[in-house]
């Protein structure tokens, strides 16, 4: 084998990161200017992810099933995102219902089984007796410390996935050809996951029991990701909590190979990943 170095593919993708010069790198000198600069970011953001439907289609939400448990009711929901697609989630609200309208968190799982297993639902139907899974039924606390939780099935998971994948089992996603499929497209899974969020919101805030003005998201690896670019795009997420994802394209993405679904492209051309972190605050 030669030992030749201009041979590895690693070290040319790490050249090409460092030649590179992000075009709307974070570099303000006022609050002002820091203001501007979050607006042509997010406009940017939005453009790579590829872009939002330019109208929105009713939600036309549907109750299918509501059940009570220790302290909370669980509802299963269906709601229209976009043309062609719905999705499908599970409302918690903690039981009694305070008279109050409710701080929410949309709860966002990763790659995995989907949202059965950020709400205590083993593969074979029957409820967990405690926190459980890698995610730790993230979804039960929230509605447990008194939260209103709205968990989705994110696209290509679980509830959400080809014919082909459902027979592969419960852990099996389409996230590969439905990436791909996006990208083709000029789109990205990303935005496909981010626009269902966006929705899940307007979903929120249509129910009495959630205050409209107190939206949080979480979520983990590939939910981590989408309550990441969710909270930069969308300034009615009042809070979010991101985990397992948040840390340098370099670093991540760049070093590491990932699932199809993690890819934006372009997005070095104009920011690292602190840079869209920007985006979220002051919140």
């Amino acid at each position: 084998m030669s030992n030749d170095a201009l041979l590895d593919t690693m070290s040319y993708s790490m050249q090409a990161y460092r030649e590179n010069r992000p075009a709307l790198a974070f570099d303000s000198k006022s609050a002002e200017e820091a203001v501007a600069w979050q607006r042509r970011l997010r406009r940017k953001l939005i453009y790579l992810l590829g872009g939002f439907p330019g109208e929105k289609v009713a939600l036309s939400p549907r109750s299918l099933a509501i059940e009570e448990f220790d302290g909370y009711t669980r509802e299963k929901v269906i709601f229209r995102s976009r043309k062609g697609m719905s999705v499908f989630a599970y409302m918690l609200l903690p039981s009694p219902l305070s008279p109050e309208p409710l701080p929410a968190v949309l709860c966002l799982h990763g790659h995995g089984r989907g949202v059965d297993d950020i709400v205590g639902i083993e593969e074979d139907g029957s409820m967990r007796e405690g926190y459980g899974g890698y995610q730790n039924d993230f979804a039960l606390q929230c509605v447990d410390r008194g939260y209103a939780a709205l968990a989705i099935e994110q696209f290509g998971f679980g509830h959400r996935r080809d014919e082909r994948s459902r027979e592969s089992g419960a852990g099996a996603s389409s996230c590969q050809p439905t990436s791909g499929t996006a990208l083709l497209l000029g789109q990205t899974m990303i935005g496909w996951r981010v626009y269902d969020g966006m929705r899940a919101i307007d979903y929120l805030q249509t129910r009495k029991e959630v205050d409209p003005g107190r939206i949080a998201d979480m979520g983990i690896s590939g939910g981590g990701t989408t309550s990441f670019y969710l909270a930069a795009v969308d300034r009615r997420v009042k809070a979010a909590v991101i985990s397992g994802y948040f840390n340098t394209y370099r670093d991540s993405i760049v070093s590491v190979s990932h699932c199809m679904d993690n890819y934006i492209p372009g997005i070095l051309k104009f920011a690292e990943m602190y840079d869209v972190a920007g985006l979220i605050a002051p919140r």
